[in-house]
């Protein structure tokens, strides 16, 4: 190991294709370089779009000094909550108004939870069996027994059970090519809507949030609470709502297997996430 900075840095890090791939799957060495970096005196936040409910447990168990989730929309420190943004009931109003109007599946997030629409039921069987697959041949890769991690059952809680108040934001699945431009087109300025991570045999998926709610806004946000500039900051991630954050820190890194657009912006790439690339990165960078 290389000797640590002598400058405490703050490190934010994607989990869907950064720590983990295909919803479940972590390289050692991921492990090993996150405790690294923070015994070597590093902070390092969790920074996703997924919702603190829906964190696989073997994500939390690494150990982390905060987490940004839900895009930027929440933020805690150690287990305090510290940044807070819900979308407006008339915002979430007109969001699920467009889905329903054009008959798009969707899921509506919490800071609790994920929320799935009716239409998401079909869909998601075959996603997720497909996901299991890919579960397994990730874990034999790595020479990890599939039946010792198997991928935990799915995520998502039926709509008639979301408190609409507390959704601050959606991701949805659409049969069509063209519904990430048209939902762009008829939301208009008010909403963020950016290109999802969902693989699909055809049609479109995506995310949408209110404008201004994003990463990169939490991490100022964060940044700002703990005292710190963004001197020293390091932003790791390998999808769309992954921009904003490599906008505000100071070296943003693309993981191998990130969008080509995505790896131009970077200041540095690493290898695919199961080719230790947090690990890599961490390397490159002196934290570990």
């Amino acid at each position: 190991m290389t000797s640590p900075t002598p400058a405490s840095r703050t490190v934010f890090i994607d989990v869907n294709g950064t720590i983990l791939e295909h919803g479940s799957v972590i390289a050692p060495s991921t492990v090993t370089a996150i405790r690294t970096a923070r015994a070597n005196g590093h902070l390092v936040y969790l920074c996703t779009g997924r919702s603190a409910g829906d964190l696989h447990p073997s994500v939390r168990a690494i150990g982390f000094d905060g987490a940004i989730t839900n895009g930027g929309a929440f933020a805690t420190r150690g287990d305090e909550l510290v940044v807070s943004h819900l979308m407006p009931r008339v915002d979430v109003d007109r969001m699920v108004g467009y889905f329903d109007a054009h008959g798009i599946h969707y899921f509506l997030q919490t800071h609790e939870g994920v929320y799935a629409s009716e239409g998401v039921a079909a869909f998601a069987d075959e996603f997720f069996r497909e996901r299991r697959e890919r579960h397994d041949e990730d874990l034999r890769k790595l020479g990890l027994d599939a039946d010792a991690d198997p991928l935990p059952a799915i995520g998502y809680r039926p709509i008639d059970e979301l408190d609409f108040d507390a959704v601050v934001k959606s991701t949805f699945i659409s049969m069509r090519s063209d519904t990430l431009a048209h939902a762009e087109a008829e939301l208009g300025e008010r909403f963020h809507v950016i290109p999802g991570s969902i693989p699909l045999p055809g049609g479109s998926n995506g995310e949408v949030a209110v404008r201004g709610v994003d990463k990169g806004s939490a991490i100022v946000e964060v940044l700002a609470i703990l005292g710190r500039g963004v001197e020293g900051t390091v932003g790791i991630g390998d999808s769309w709502n992954d921009v904003e954050m490599f906008r505000v820190v100071e070296t943003a890194v693309a993981m191998g297997g990130a969008d080509p657009a995505l790896k131009e912006m970077a200041d540095h790439v690493t290898t695919d996430v199961l080719d230790d690339g947090v690990w890599n990165a961490f390397v490159a960078l002196g934290l570990v």
